[in-house]
């Protein structure tokens, strides 16, 4: 059974960068240095910068499946440690995936801390990264792993540097919006609720069903595009809910961008709500009435055979966690649903759970705010629907 509390140690590299590459990465009991876990792999042609990505995400997967609540990940990437923290951009866009990948499984995790360490004090990591290069270039390796168990760096070398903050920071620690803040680039998230729907004029709960837009959704989703590219002319990603709702707002948008790729993520998609799917307000009042009662109590409540928003807002997190990691100090467009969107709002603004029953989100509108690495929030829009007045 793992520790609570893990170390991971990390290293990739590339023989010509690009070139023959791999990664090692070795999880460790930090009080004994005994070996939990290691992992390496040939990466065939990479960047040493791809290596050094996936080292990291093989650490946090195989710390992941040990069942660390903390996790100390050292690493002699400069590069990888000051991205993750959210202090340097991630300029070259085939390293975001993998960012995104990383922050992702950060959020498995109740805390990560990052620090940068010589390469002196990775070996093991590094031996493991050698052999996988030789093995990429076909050649025996020339490099052994070390000896087990090694020996941890003393206490206070390096020194540890918390990863990035996400929504929902405490906002009795993270920052004030007015704060200046002369080293950091706000993020900006514009979150956009898919046009309108069949279920959305009948009332009805409408979670994991496919349901297409109407030819109402479809005419605000345009508008919603024209809208959005005149808030943001420059804008580094769409991400959307896999259901066609979104994903068709979504294109309506990106084209209004000049066709920015749309990316789906499935963490996006809306609360499961389970047999009140497809059922309106009334009907589920009428046959559920105590559940109906519990669950407007509680986010931790869900739906009988659904969701609670618990787990969306586990889920909405994860990717707020992926964005500010992945785009620092860029715009990025978010459309999904009510759930997710309302959650994130929730967190935005350090509301209470009786903000998720208070606030309306119209079908197209649109909310604004800006994210800093320090944990600093400012909300700046929430349900503008000016561009669908003359709908």
């Amino acid at each position: 059974m793992a520790p609570r509390v893990v170390s991971i140690e990390a290293d990739g590299g590339s023989r010509g960068n690009p070139g023959p590459a791999g990664y090692g990465a070795v999880v460790r009991d930090p009080e004994t240095g005994e070996v939990l876990a290691e992992r390496s792999e040939s990466l065939g042609t990479a960047t040493n910068n791809v290596a050094e990505y996936q080292g990291l995400i093989a650490g946090l997967t195989a710390a992941a499946e040990l069942g660390a609540a903390e996790v100390d990940v050292r690493m002699d990437s400069k590069l990888v440690v000051e991205q993750m923290c959210g202090r340097w951009q991630i300029k070259h866009p085939g390293l975001r995936p993998l960012a995104a990948q990383a922050a992702a499984l950060v959020g498995r995790f109740s805390a990560v801390r990052f620090s940068w360490i010589p390469r002196e004090q990775n070996r093991h990591a590094d031996a493991l990264a050698n052999a996988a290069m030789d093995a990429a270039a076909g050649r025996p390796s020339a490099t052994a792993a070390p000896a087990r168990p090694e020996t941890t760096p003393a206490p206070g070398q390096p020194s540890t540097t918390p990863a990035a903050p996400i929504v929902g920071s405490d906002p009795a620690t993270a920052p004030a919006s007015w704060e200046p803040r002369p080293t950091f680039t706000a993020t900006r998230l514009i979150l956009v609720r898919h046009g309108e729907t069949p279920y959305t004029e009948q009332g009805r709960y409408s979670g994991r069903g496919d349901v297409p837009l109407s030819e109402r959704g479809r005419a605000q989703a345009q508008a919603t595009g024209a809208r959005v590219a005149e808030l943001a002319p420059s804008v580094a990603a769409v991400l959307s809910s896999p259901l066609s709702r979104c994903t068709a707002t979504a294109a309506s948008i990106a084209g209004a961008l000049g066709d920015v790729p749309v990316r789906t993520d499935d963490d996006l998609i809306e609360c499961d709500f389970g047999q009140w799917e497809g059922r309106t307000f009334a009907e589920v009042r009428q046959q559920w009435p105590g559940e109906m009662d519990a669950w407007l109590a509680s986010p931790r409540i869900a739906p009988p055979g659904g969701e609670s928003f618990t787990q969306v807002a586990e889920r909405a997190h994860r990717v707020i966690r992926g964005l500010l990691t992945a785009y620092p100090g860029e715009t990025v467009v978010v459309v999904s649903h009510v759930s997710p969107i309302k959650l994130v709002l929730r967190d935005a603004l350090a509301a209470g759970d009786g903000f998720l029953h208070r606030l309306f989100l119209d079908a197209a509108g649109i909310s604004v705010f800006d994210m800093w690495p320090d944990g600093g929030v400012a909300v700046r829009t929430v349900n503008d629907t000016a561009h669908l007045a003359a709908l």
